[in-house]
């Protein structure tokens, strides 16, 4: 913001961007992404500009193991289809 110079100030008084909307950026809280788009637009910047991707180290080791229960189950289905069995016969 301070190489546009534009200040909070700025943004509240001059953008309608609320004193709430600030207070959620600064404390790292969730934000929709139309009000992203928003200030990216009047900060004329791009979203990786002003937010960065950090992963959840726990919901990234669920996702690793639901991938693996996926791969499992495509891979059942395939030997089914393959030998032709369909899923309803067990």
């Amino acid at each position: 913001m301070e190489e546009r110079h534009i200040s909070q100030y700025d943004l509240y008084t001059y953008y309608e961007v609320s004193k709430s909307l600030l207070h959620k950026f600064r404390k790292n809280e969730n934000i929709e992404i139309f009000t992203l788009d928003r200030i990216c637009t009047i900060l004329e910047c791009n979203i990786e500009d002003i937010v960065e991707h950090v992963p959840d180290e726990q919901y990234t080791q669920y996702v690793k193991m639901q991938r693996k229960a996926a791969a499992a189950d495509h891979s059942r289905a395939s030997r089914k289809k393959e030998y032709g069995e369909t899923p309803s016969e067990k």
